[in-house]
């Protein structure tokens, strides 16, 4: 019976360790991620503004448009164009 003791006391200290370390993990996950965005997206912004300088062309537009209007028989529409 005591050495059943001794193993049921293990176990209850070895989960609380495990829990303990889970929740170290995860706080010092979401605190990298929240000092990750908050410090980056002004760089990844400027990035982005550059991109949305390129205009496509109208006939490119208008294109791209029949061309979905063709394949979803009219049901489909058209959002906003991103060029990569």
């Amino acid at each position: 019976m005591e050495n059943l003791s001794e193993a049921l006391g293990l176990l209850v200290i070895g989960m609380i360790m495990v829990i303990i370390v889970l929740w170290l993990v995860v706080g010092l996950g979401n605190l990298l991620i929240h000092l990750t965005n908050r410090f980056i997206p002004d760089e990844i912004k400027q990035i982005d503004t550059n991109r949305s300088e390129k205009q496509i062309h109208s006939k490119q537009m208008a294109a791209i448009i029949a061309a979905v209007e063709i394949i979803t028989n009219g049901q489909g529409k058209v959002d906003s164009i991103q060029m990569r």
